[in-house]
């Protein structure tokens, strides 16, 4: 563990000095950390997958997607929702469970040997939607406003709505928990979840008010209104584990409750050492995600029902749920298109495979782990080039 922390601390400090050139070059961060990362697990040979299968890698794992769901949920520039809150409420809760469902259902026919838990975890994983990898999208003057804005919404708030199906599915599929029904573990999953709602929103709006009030009162700094920022996420996922609450659903709500009531006209830059805080721990997962690559193809054993399972989970289970979503709205056939196609898997997609990866036994943990690493790559192809022709096309079609 000591040597992957100082390497992947050599690799960002080197993307450091050279971040300017690289942009230039249209290098982004994620590609040149996933890059690194396997350049180094290949010649130290296997150096990264020695520690993933850890306590602390665990953990560790479970503090990034904290830190990233509280950043989603404050992402939305404009109200909760953003400025269409029905649509969004339709992709949300029309779309995403849709695209769930779906995913399972292949899963189940593609993926012969997994149980139906071991499913669910790997359609939670490969449905969440993440800017980071193709943030070019979200810049594309050729792609409409309002399909943006839904695009950020769905970005912000999917991996926190899939996260408790995602922790109730990976409880019932880990082989060290002790046997019982389906029943017994959701019944005892609910007073979690209650209490990480109660806590997340007691904290959220605590702090929001409390910030509001203090700074009327100019007893803040600009410094202090960046470091409640983080301490909300930090005190919010470590009180719910220390009261048996979901901390992932805690840090989550506690998010949308400090974006609700939190009323600042520097929120954004509010928001910048949270985000370079974000931006390590991310960093440190993408350099790792290049070795988990690696691991996956030593591993050996990709199937056929594999790879056309993650080509179905980027193009039809995200398109098919979309244009049923979208069905009777404002929204014209090219852009509910172009809303389907959008849709690149990153951040969430590999915490999510990594924490499944660490707490599954084979078979289950190295289908999870070439399914992340094929739908991430594949993602990566699919949205760096895909993207741009979509957003070409969809022009076009508006001018024609």
């Amino acid at each position: 563990m000591l040597l992957s922390l100082v390497l992947i601390s050599l690799v960002v400090a080197g993307w450091a000095l050279s971040a300017q050139r690289l942009d230039r070059w249209r290098i982004t961060s994620p590609l040149f950390l996933v890059l690194t990362g396997a350049i180094v697990e290949y010649s130290t040979h296997g150096s990264l997958a020695d520690t993933l299968n850890s306590d602390t890698a665990q953990h560790v794992a479970e503090i990034i997607l904290a830190v990233l769901l509280f950043v989603d949920a404050n992402e939305i520039r404009t109200g909760v929702l953003g400025e269409r809150p029905h649509s969004a409420v339709r992709l949300l809760f029309i779309a995403l469970p849709l695209a769930v469902g779906i995913a399972v259902a292949l899963g189940l026919w593609l993926l012969p040997g997994m149980s139906l838990a071991t499913v669910v975890v790997i359609a939670c994983v490969v449905v969440p939607i993440d800017f980071a990898p193709a943030r070019f999208i979200m810049r594309d003057k050729r792609v409409p406003s309002r399909v943006t804005d839904l695009l950020n919404v769905e970005a912000g708030y999917s991996d926190g709505i899939v996260s408790p199906v995602f922790v109730f599915a990976l409880a019932v599929a880990d082989p060290n928990e002790e046997a019982g029904s389906v029943w017994h573990q959701l019944t005892s999953a609910i007073p979690h979840a209650v209490i990480a709602i109660v806590i997340g929103v007691a904290i959220g709006a605590g702090l929001g008010l409390a910030a509001n009030f203090a700074e009327r009162k100019g007893l803040m700094t600009a410094q202090s209104k960046r470091i409640i920022v983080v301490a909300a996420p930090a005190l919010t996922y470590t009180l719910s584990l220390w009261a048996e609450g979901n901390g992932f659903v805690a840090v989550f709500v506690c998010g949308i409750a400090y974006h609700y009531f939190r009323h600042s006209q520097e929120h954004e830059r509010e928001l910048e050492l949270l985000d370079d805080i974000s931006f390590l721990l991310m960093a440190a997962m993408w350099f790792v995600f290049g070795g988990v690559a690696l691991l996956a193809y030593w591993r050996g054993g990709l199937t056929i029902g594999l790879v056309v399972f993650c080509l179905l989970a980027l193009t039809l289970v995200r398109m098919l749920p979309m244009l049923v979503a979208t069905l009777g709205s404002r929204f014209s056939w090219p852009e509910r298109l172009l809303l389907g196609w959008l849709g690149p898997r990153g951040a969430a997609t590999i915490v999510f495979g990594l924490l499944a990866f660490n707490v599954l036994d084979d078979p289950a943990e190295t289908v999870i782990l070439q399914t992340m690493v094929v739908v991430v790559l594949g993602s990566v192809l699919m949205h760096g080039i895909g993207a741009r022709a979509a957003a070409h096309a969809f022009a076009r079609s508006q001018s024609e």
